[in-house]
């Protein structure tokens, strides 16, 4: 139990960028909360946040996806099917 909110769960691995491909690597720290969570997922349900889901594309796709990315912004968001 984590008193006060004060638990953070954190993954961190280090990726080398790779400037020949146009990779950067950035460090991304994820706090888990279930609460805010089950908050997010009301405000979905009830209508009042709204998510703009353009197209779902299997995992095999992935690269293409990221393909486009680098020819411009995506619009909406893709959802990625393993």
């Amino acid at each position: 139990m984590c008193p006060g909110n004060t638990c953070a769960s954190t993954a961190w691995m280090p990726a080398p960028d790779d400037a020949d491909r146009g990779v950067t690597s950035v460090v991304v720290f994820v706090r888990s909360d279930a609460e805010k969570l089950a908050e997010l997922v009301s405000l979905v349900d009830s209508g009042v946040l709204t998510l703009e889901v353009t197209r779902r594309i299997p995992l095999t796709e992935l690269p293409a996806l990221h393909a486009e990315a680098v020819e411009g912004p995506i619009s909406g968001k893709v959802i990625v099917v393993p």
